[in-house]
């Protein structure tokens, strides 16, 4: 009987024990909107963070979108319960430095001397610097590439190493890989990409051309936009000679899940998608017994020469929390950025390494030898021209302007307005957008 109770008495103090020690977890709730198989691979990346830090608890939450979590942090703020760190995408950068939601990266980065900020790829702080200063974290970075299978492009006597790389090859290639039926239904297209103004926004980097006035709003405030240019209707007449002529097979907006089935189906024989496809394509071209390709994003033949935008996303620390908190999420965000946790997000996805140090190892290793797709994307980032248009636009009113140029884009796509009328009434309702924004 004692022995009993003895063997009681230990479980409750054990049991206790454990529930004090639980308590004395700092805990840190962070917020991301990567899906699919993402979501174990961030949550393996925070579990190796609490193996080496046994003191902070950390709860990794999927909350959907990018706009979507953006839109539960605004609610969370104003009811007390924000996370503690949140990913935020790239347009929301001036929206969420204007809403002073965030602890500034850059004041714990000076006050941290372990930090070494020289390690990053220029290409990423040069997106996220605004008035010279980081507010955030850069984590999952990726621009525009173009996927192609090699296996139509012989099929269609192309030769599979030579992908298009003006639009004026583009659509000759576009036409050689469509294919119809004998009542003329389009069976396999030549080239896809998902209704979304992002894709927009890489054409005219490439072209050098920018999006709003002040550089891109990088020296002042934007107070217009400027995209109703030779280039702008370069990208919506390349478009819509696509779409019109069958070559181009269009999804709903943001449809990204329903361009890719349609490369990897094989109905389309080019996908212009994110890097962070890359790990899937490779995947998915293995399953589906087809050689996949990669290239560059193409350029219209005259165009200056531009570079591509860093897209994706950032880690920003939400301010008002308690120091010791802070602290522990800084440890997190810090742990996030390191090389190696770079290295195990970029070859688990295709988002690129935020650091320069990442790269080099990967390259001493051989990596980029086997994987050839990654390499493309990489190289695509490093030859691009760094300035105010390659460096992205910084607009407030971001996510609006987005969605007036795909309803723009669409209109144009059903026959409703022309390619120049389109683009004419998008850079006027941009405008309004922009100018509402900043009270002009």
């Amino acid at each position: 009987m004692k022995k009993i109770i003895f063997v009681t008495l230990l479980i409750v103090v054990f049991s206790v024990s454990s529930v004090a020690m639980a308590a004395d977890k700092i805990n840190v709730q962070f917020w991301h909107a990567m899906g699919g198989w993402r979501i174990e691979l961030l949550q393996e990346m925070a579990n190796d963070f609490m193996a080496l830090n046994p003191d902070i608890n950390v709860e990794v939450q999927y909350t959907g979108s990018y706009g979507d979590t953006i839109n539960k942090l605004n609610v969370a703020i104003q009811s007390g319960v924000a996370p503690h760190v949140v990913q935020g995408y790239d347009i929301a950068t001036q929206m969420l430095i204007d809403g002073e939601v965030a602890v500034p990266m850059q004041d714990l980065i000076d006050a941290d001397p372990t930090f070494d900020i020289g390690t990053f790829m220029p290409q990423v702080l040069n997106y996220y610097r605004v008035g010279g200063k980081l507010y955030c974290m850069p984590f999952n970075s990726s621009n525009a590439v173009m996927f192609y299978n090699k296996t139509l492009f012989k099929k269609a006597g192309l030769d599979p190493n030579k992908p298009p790389k003006t639009y004026e090859e583009l659509l000759d290639y576009a036409e050689k890989l469509t294919v119809k039926d004998d009542k003329g239904n389009v069976v396999q297209a030549g080239i896809t990409w998902n209704l979304h103004c992002w894709f927009f926004e890489q054409f005219m980097a490439k072209q050098n051309a920018g999006l709003v006035d002040n550089n891109n709003g990088r020296t002042g405030r934007p107070t217009k936009a400027i995209f109703n240019s030779e280039a702008g209707l370069k990208v919506f007449n390349l478009w819509n000679d696509l779409s019109k002529e069958g070559y181009m097979i269009n999804t709903k907006v943001h449809d990204w899940t329903g361009a890719r089935n349609l490369f990897i189906s094989q109905k389309v024989a080019m996908l212009i998608t994110s890097t962070s496809d890359v790990a899937l394509m490779v995947k998915s071209a293995k399953e589906n017994n087809f050689e996949l390709g990669s290239a560059f994003m193409p350029v219209p033949a005259d165009a200056e020469s531009g570079g591509v935008v860093i897209g994706g996303g950032s880690l920003w620390m939400v301010a008002g929390k308690p120091e010791a908190e802070t602290k522990a999420a800084w440890e997190f965000v810090k742990f996030m950025a390191e090389s190696a946790q770079q290295i195990k997000w970029h070859t688990g996805t295709g988002y690129f390494p935020v650091r320069k140090d990442a790269v080099e190892d990967l390259l001493a290793q051989g990596y980029y030898s086997e994987s050839p797709h990654n390499l493309t994307t990489i190289m695509q980032l490093l030859l691009s021209t760094q300035n105010y248009n390659s460096n992205g636009a910084i607009i407030g009113a971001f996510a609006e302007v987005r969605n007036i140029v795909e309803s723009n884009v669409q209109k144009m796509l059903n026959g409703d307005l022309t390619p120049e009328e389109a683009l004419a009434t998008a850079e006027k309702e941009a405008t309004t957008a922009i100018r509402d924004y900043e009270g002009l």
